[in-house]
C-alpha cells in the first residue's frame, strides 16, 4: 500500500487527509520513517503540527480557567467551600505544573494564558454559583505565584 501512496500525486494524499484522517496520519508517519520526504503531504503536515502546538496552549488555558474559577469560588463563597473544590484546585495546579514541565516553552506564554483564562474562570463561577458578574473582579486578582502556591488561599491545604 505504501508503495502505491509514494507514487500517487499529492492531490490523492490531500483527499485522504479529508476523507480518512487516521489513515492519512499512519501513511505520513510511515513515509517519514522510511525517509520518503518527497512523498509527504507537506501542506497538511504543517497544518497539523501547528495545530498540535495550539492544542498545548489551549490545554494550559483550559486548566488555568478551571483553577481560577475554583479559586474565585473559594474566595467569594466561603460558606460553600468543599472538599471537591479543594481537590480540584490541587489537581489543576499539579496538572498545569506537569504540562509546563512537558512543554517548557509555554512558560513564556503563562502571563498571557492567565489573562485569557480569567474570563473562562468567571464563566465557570457564573455557571456554578448564584454570583453575578458584578460580584466578581474585572481582572484576575491572583498573581502567578498565588495561582501556583499550594498554601493559597488560606484554608486550602
Amino acid at each position: 500500500m505504501l508503495e502505491a501512496i509514494a507514487t500517487e500525486p499529492i492531490n490523492n494524499q490531500s483527499v485522504l487527509y479529508e476523507t480518512d484522517f487516521y489513515a492519512w496520519t499512519q501513511e505520513q508517519a510511515e513515509l517519514l520513517q522510511l525517509g520518503k520526504l518527497n512523498a509527504l503531504d507537506i501542506t497538511n503536515l504543517v497544518e497539523e503540527i501547528r495545530s498540535l502546538g495550539k492544542q498545548q496552549k489551549q490545554e494550559l488555558r483550559n486548566r488555568l480557567g478551571v483553577l481560577i474559577g475554583h479559586l474565585l469560588k473559594w474566595e467569594y463563597q466561603p460558606d460553600f467551600r468543599s472538599k471537591s473544590w479543594r481537590v480540584t484546585i490541587r489537581e489543576q495546579r499539579r496538572r498545569i505544573k506537569e504540562h509546563l514541565l512537558e512543554n517548557p516553552s509555554l512558560k513564556s506564554y503563562l502571563n498571557q494564558a492567565v489573562l485569557e483564562a480569567f474570563q473562562d474562570g468567571i464563566d465557570l463561577v457564573l455557571k456554578e454559583t448564584p454570583l453575578d458578574e458584578k460580584d466578581l473582579p474585572q481582572e484576575c486578582p491572583y498573581s502567578i505565584e498565588q495561582i501556583f502556591d499550594s498554601t493559597f488561599p488560606s484554608g486550602i491545604k
